[in-house]
């Protein structure tokens, strides 16, 4: 019976796109934020449908020194909405379990941003899958 298999095809990858002014904004959140994790949700211009213009902050979301929760019931009915972006205040831009779960759950395009007790910032982009993934800065 192969009507209910999933599709396994292999889309040809995205090219996304941030603005500076967005990125600046999630670096700065994070620092503020820190030492506990920022989380918030990504929105693409409705035009350029690969370009990240925008956070969302998601309301009820909880800030640990260790997660970062989503109450995905609260989203709004916005198609923009393409991914998550939240601090580790370890530093390391790698996904634990918990972030592939949700990357493989919600959203096309991740983004992990490393923040230091002393302001340094190292980021990482992740699809939905948790491979490694390459965001332009415009």
């Amino acid at each position: 019976m192969g009507f209910f298999r999933r599709k396994t095809t292999v889309s040809s990858p995205v090219s996304w796109k941030i603005t500076q002014k967005c990125l600046d904004l999630i670096f700065e959140s994070s620092k503020s934020n820190y030492p506990m994790e920022f989380g918030a949700l990504l929105r693409v211009d409705r035009v350029e449908k690969n370009m990240i213009i925008e956070v969302v902050l998601l309301p009820g979301t909880v800030s640990g020194d260790s997660h970062a929760i989503f109450h995905l019931h609260m989203l709004p009915i916005d198609y923009s909405i393409v991914g998550t972006v939240h601090s580790h205040p370890s530093s390391i831009a790698r996904p634990s379990d918990a972030d592939l779960d949700l990357f493989n759950h919600f959203g096309k395009i991740h983004l992990i941003i490393g923040v230091t007790q002393y302001g340094d910032i190292s980021w990482q982009a992740y699809d939905y899958a948790g491979r490694e993934a390459v965001v332009e800065v415009v």
